[in-house]
């Protein structure tokens, strides 16, 4: 566990040096209103240093498209693991996940890379 521990923090390290600010934004169903039929749903926002690259040609499939993002951020400091039903704001740009590869080191999570499309 020692060095899974480590990796995070040196994968932290790195991206709060070199990455820039993005939001990650969370949105989950709170409440059902009788009256007015509509279900109020809750937004949580977090800030997480990031670095965003052009998706590689080898990283081109079904899914991922050649247009698409990939947003590299620290496990460390988040609370939750990104979903495909999350969105991501960068520079007022409002990103939706497609694809969520998890790196990890003994069952921990060291960084995430996230796939993103505009």
């Amino acid at each position: 566990m020692g060095l899974a521990k480590g990796l995070k923090k040196v994968s932290s390290k790195t991206l709060l040096r070199l990455g820039g600010t993005v939001t990650i934004k969370r949105t989950t169903n709170s409440s059902y209103n009788d009256t007015s039929g509509e279900v109020r749903k809750i937004e949580t926002s977090v800030d997480v240093k990031g670095n965003l690259e052009n998706v590689s040609s080898v990283e081109v499939n079904d899914l991922i498209s050649q247009e698409d993002k990939k947003l590299s951020i620290s496990a460390e400091g988040l609370t939750f693991t990104p979903t495909t039903k999350d969105k991501v704001l960068i520079s007022a740009i409002e990103y939706k996940i497609v694809r969520v590869n998890t790196n990890e080191q003994n069952n921990t999570a060291i960084y995430y890379d996230l796939f993103l499309r505009a």
